[in-house]
This record gives C-alpha cells, structure tokens and sequence, in this order.
C-alpha cells in the first residue's frame, strides 16, 4: 500500500496538479491538508473519476483536511475528541477513516502565529487534543498514522538554518515537547527510516528563491504506530511535485509498506 500526505494550499488552485500528481504516483491514499474551501466544496467528482473516494472536512476558510482513498473509506471521523475552539470556532483539522484496513487521520496542526499569541496555546492545547484522540484510537489490531502539517520541525536538522528561528514558532522548545508527548502515545516518525535526500525538507517559502536554495524545513510529517512503522518499506519526499508554477509550497510525503 502507497500512502501520502500533502499541504495543496488550496485544492481548487491545484487541482490540476493534484489530479496529475495522483495519476504518477498511484497513492493508495493521501492525506490533504489546506484546502481552502468547504466540504461539499471538494472536487470529489474529479478524484473519483481516478478511482477514489474521499471523506472531506471544511470551511472554506484557511484550513481544512481530506483523505482520498482507492482502498476503501470506513469510519470517518472529523475532528479530535475534546477539541479546542479559536476565538469560538472549531476548525476543520483534523479528519480520520480506515482505509484498507489501516487507520489514518490527516491533520493540519495549527499555526501558532507567535509565541505568548493565544493562536499558539491554541496550538498546544490542539496537539494535547491529537494525543488523547491518538490514545482512543489505538486498538492494535490494525495500524494507525497521523499523517499532516504539523507547522513543527522536530529537530535544529529540520530547519535550513535555526539561527533565523529563535524567536519563532515551529521550533519552540514548548511545540517540540508536545510532539514527544505525542509520540510517547506509542507513535514513531517514519521518515528518517528511508531517507533519500540528506535534508528531507517538505516545506519552502515562496519568497526569496526558498526553493531553488533548498531553504526549506521539515515539518509535514508521517508518524506511525508500531504496525504501521513495522511495515513500511520505502519513504520520501516528492520534490518534483514541488517545482514549476503554480505549486504548492509544500511537497507530498509518501509512505509504502506491506499491508
């Protein structure tokens, strides 16, 4: 089974590139986060005609999650047991469903805006959120992953160059704590198992030739449990899908393994 996530930034500006996408690569399913637009807004009809289902949660507004199955789409849930509310909302992040049996939830960590905002306790009290949802959902008879933007770099490595984010978010030592708390849950980071690039970046500004300079920073992220880490067989980060115009600003990461 091939599975993938992806930030599209936007599934209607990109949809073209995403139809394209999933025809080369042949996901089996793939996680989408920001998708900038409401559930029954979803391009479903076009992905369908590619073979998959989709199970989609939105707004409209400056989030949202999919996942897109050709395996088979079972128990979908939107949104984290005892989610958080922003300013009285509840934001479209996160979504889950079985897909051949295996159990995935896209999810869009929030932003965090800036260290002390009330976006970034916001952010906190999410992941806290993910951890107790993570924790319900592991039965250990069928795999689980936690595929999305976590808006965090796990480590000084995942970022081009930390002496530019002292004062930021995505490396706080508070953001990193919470995403150890989570994998203590029983997950593991699934990339650095097969890495095909020294700095498996997944993430580039558009500003300032990012790209092309790789200055980017790792933060759309696979973790697993230990069936789901214990079968995968290949990772890596699709840069290809980032280049030419009219991108994404983040690459998709995709995930084999034999279930």
């Amino acid at each position: 089974m091939r599975i993938a996530t992806w930030n599209v930034n936007s599934v209607t500006a990109r949809l073209e590139r995403l139809l394209a996408w999933l025809e080369t690569a042949q996901p089996d399913v793939v996680c989408l986060q920001e998708l900038k637009c409401a559930t029954d807004g979803f391009p479903a009809a076009q992905v369908a005609e590619l073979g998959y289902e989709t199970a989609a949660y939105g707004t409209g507004r400056w989030n949202g999650v999919a996942v897109l199955s050709r395996a088979g789409l079972e128990d979908v849930k939107r949104g984290l047991l005892d989610e958080p509310r922003y300013e009285d909302t509840a934001e479209p992040r996160a979504i889950g469903a079985t897909c051949g049996g295996v159990r995935v939830w896209s999810v869009y960590v929030p932003n965090g805006r800036e260290p002390g905002h009330p976006h970034y306790e916001y952010k906190l009290r999410w992941l806290e959120a993910l951890r107790g949802t993570v924790i319900a959902e592991t039965d250990g008879a069928r795999p689980l992953a936690v595929l999305g933007d976590f808006n965090i770099a796990p480590t000084d490595d995942d970022v081009w160059d930390i002496s530019l984010f002292t004062e930021s978010t995505h490396v706080t030592d508070a953001e990193r704590k919470a995403l150890a708390v989570l994998r203590e849950a029983g997950l593991t980071d699934v990339l650095p198992r097969a890495l095909k690039y020294e700095k498996p970046y997944t993430y580039w500004d558009y500003r300032q030739l990012a790209f092309p300079k790789n200055n980017g920073m790792r933060i759309d992220l696979v973790y697993g449990d230990a069936k789901f880490s214990g079968a995968v067989t290949d990772a890596y980060v699709d840069r290809e899908a980032r280049k030419g115009k009219g991108a994404s600003d983040h690459a998709p990461v995709v995930v084999d393994l034999t279930v």
